[in-house]
């Protein structure tokens, strides 16, 4: 009797320690695990979503988006406690052998990511808060994309971040083989699942993160081993979670578990319970290849049904099509379409002529779009490969900033270009009115146009898969949508005006204002002479003069960037501002306009700053320095050096000031 009533007290003991043990862990969360997520309570933003077998999917295939999972609950956390993590995860490329960035284990003082971009910013950043104290972010990425502009080792690395993407340690992604006492790589899109371990010593301020195969031992050494003070980065109450993102290329990111503890011993998964991953991208590749091969004999049938339909009706609506051209397809617009679009191009849908051609106004019969269609002649077949598939190529461009090529069709002996159509035309339209006394441009219309062509040259030459260079930046090339946003447009097409010609060539394609001098001794394009162009395009809209024309001062001619350069050496730059804004705009906003400007216009290529260097000044995340003193010195030598004594062009260049892609090269007056 008395030993059963013994037996009962101690389960009555174990209950009563059991029930507080709850009641402390319900006050204090400090310890979970998932095992798959069916049925998680979790905080889902973006593409994100948890699918019925439980596999959480952070971003699909979809281009340039993100996706956030939170814990719901905040945690307490500083500088001198400990945590550990684990979690379980795969990527799956959409283009083999490609990645399509990646994902990021993040401890945030927040959950809100709405002002984050994704692509090389991971869904957690963008370009003005990047590396900021004030986010409170520290992250752990897995990276697949390697970007030169936050130092990344490679394009298969796992680092330690703090606030931004420039990452305190990094290493590229591997595991401890203890028998062979090395470590072995591990690609990270491979569509395989892989355990990471994040743990957090807060005595020894110690952060190592460990990284295997999937049911792999925990290596005994782990990738990263770095010591850390998080005492400016955690709050009194941080959330844990994930962040990924997709940019022109895309990742499938899953995770299939995840388990966290501030107390101890990091909870282990069980293996069997985890969700399995998708199938048939492992072990049905060759239903891939088969359906690829079908849907190849079904576009070549396609192709070859429609080129005898167009046969018959040749005589109407009679195009060049060449067999090279078949891979183009689909970028290109039959010239029936854009016949009936611009009622037969009648002069009522006129928007513009010059050298360049007739641009018309249309609205496409199939999807009721408003566009622009651009008629230039050309009587030859040379470099005319290339120059459709320079077109094709940067249709894939996607800028807020650039205007959109559409496509492109050939007809005899023209062809025709389509485009996004612009209602508020060219911005010279607008900053040169002859007889206004007033402008129709305020300074803060004039300051986001300026923000908006920076940023889409920033975009040509840094931020694409290759580097696009411009070649005809001016006021003329920028066209302004139904808000008065600047759109860049012949974006890349300049360099394929000459068909054919070698890139080392001394022919040169502009316009008289915005050649950058050395090209007169390399006769190449870099992105310093776009820059240069830029600086002049900064100047003609601050100043609402055209660089071309020469300022009457006092019986002397005077080209405006000597102007202005004056007037700053004289300590009155602003009376350089247009006359029209009536001294309404705002005073250190114009002054730093007017001084990037003449920085962009250097003739030294070298003391130009990069297209990223002016985003950051015009956007205040730098400080502009001052212009030279010796600016006028140099520039006077340099154009000695370059153009000779009279200043002017050599006769020995072919500069064009209105051609294809040149001084009214734009889709104007509503383009």
């Amino acid at each position: 009797m008395f030993l059963s009533f013994m037996a009962e007290a101690r389960l009555l003991q174990s209950v009563l320690i059991l029930f507080l043990f709850v009641v402390v862990v319900a006050q204090d969360e400090t310890q979970f695990i998932y095992n798959g997520f069916r049925g998680a309570n979790l905080h889902l933003d973006g593409l994100a979503n948890i699918q019925p077998n439980g596999l959480l999917v952070l971003t699909n295939t979809s281009k340039q988006l993100s996706g956030h999972v939170f814990y719901p609950k905040p945690f307490k956390l500083n500088a001198t406690q400990s945590f550990s993590t684990s979690f379980v995860f795969s990527m799956y490329p959409d283009v083999e052998a490609h990645g399509g960035h990646g994902l990021a284990f993040v401890i945030s003082s927040s959950m809100n990511f709405e002002l984050a971009v994704p692509a090389e910013f991971l869904g957690l950043f963008n370009l003005s808060n990047n590396g900021l104290a004030s986010n409170h972010v520290f992250a752990v990425e897995l990276d697949t994309i390697q970007n030169a502009v936050f130092g990344d080792i490679d394009g298969n690395h796992v680092g330690i971040d703090i606030n931004g993407l420039m990452s305190n340690d990094s290493a590229s992604a591997a595991y401890y083989d203890a028998e062979g006492r090395t470590n072995r790589s591990l690609q990270l899109t491979s569509r395989e699942a892989m355990q990471v371990w994040i743990d957090y010593d807060g005595d020894e301020r110690l952060m190592n993160v460990t990284l295997a195969p999937l049911r792999h031992p925990k290596p005994a050494r782990p990738l990263l081993s770095t010591h850390l003070n998080l005492s400016a980065v955690f709050l009194d109450s941080m959330y844990v979670g994930f962040s990924a993102a997709t940019g022109l290329t895309a990742n499938e990111h899953y995770l299939l578990g995840w388990s966290w503890s501030q107390i101890g011993q990091l909870p282990g998964f069980n293996f069997s319970e985890l969700p399995s991953l998708p199938k048939i991208r492992t072990q049905k590749r060759w239903l891939e290849i088969v359906f690829i091969v079908l849907l190849v004999v079904f576009v070549l049938l396609l192709v070859i049904i429609l080129a005898v339909v167009c046969a018959i009706r040749r005589k109407m609506f009679e195009e060049v099509k060449e067999p090279w051209e078949q891979e183009y397809a689909s970028h290109r617009f039959s010239f029936k379409d854009l016949y009936v679009a611009t009622k037969g191009f009648k002069d009522s849908e006129l928007l513009g002529s010059g050298g360049f051609g007739k641009v018309y106004k249309g609205v496409l019969p199939s999807t009721e779009t408003q566009v622009a269609i651009k008629r230039v002649a050309h009587d030859s077949r040379q470099g005319m490969r290339e120059f459709v598939s320079e077109i094709v190529s940067m249709r894939r461009l996607r800028h807020r900033n650039l205007i959109q090529l559409l496509g492109y069709c050939r007809r005899n002996g023209e062809l025709l270009l389509v485009y996004d159509y612009m209602p508020n035309g060219s911005l010279d339209k607008i900053l040169f009115q002859k007889n206004e006394s007033k402008s129709d441009l305020s300074w803060p219309q004039r300051m986001n146009i300026i923000k908006g062509v920076a940023s889409a040259l920033l975009y040509l030459h840094e931020e694409w898969e290759q580097v696009v260079l411009h070649r005809d930046v001016k006021a003329s090339n920028v066209l302004l949508d139904a808000d008065m946003n600047a759109k860049l447009g012949d974006f890349g097409l300049a360099r394929l005006y000459d068909h054919g010609s070698n890139p080392r060539s001394t022919n040169i394609v502009g316009t008289v204002g915005y050649l950058a001098p050395e090209i007169s001794l390399t006769g190449k394009p870099t992105p310093a002479t776009d820059v240069f162009a830029f600086g002049i395009f900064l100047l003609e809209v601050a100043c609402g003069v055209q660089p071309f024309r020469l300022l009457n001062f006092a019986e002397e001619d005077i080209v405006l960037v000597d102007w202005v350069f004056d007037c700053w050496k004289k300590g009155a730059i602003l009376e350089t501002s247009d006359p029209k804004l009536g001294g309404s705009y705002v005073s250190d906003e114009m002054e730093l306009v007017l001084k990037l400007g003449l920085h962009c216009s250097h003739c030294k290529p070298e003391a130009r700053p990069s297209m990223r260097q002016a985003v950051q000044f015009l956007h205040r995340d730098a400080v502009l320095p001052d212009v030279p003193s010796d600016y006028y010195l140099e520039r006077n030598g340099l154009l000695d050096k370059y153009w000779g004594t009279s200043g002017s062009y050599p006769s020995s260049f072919q500069v064009s000031t209105n051609s294809f892609f040149s001084v009214n090269s734009v889709i104007r007056h509503g383009r």
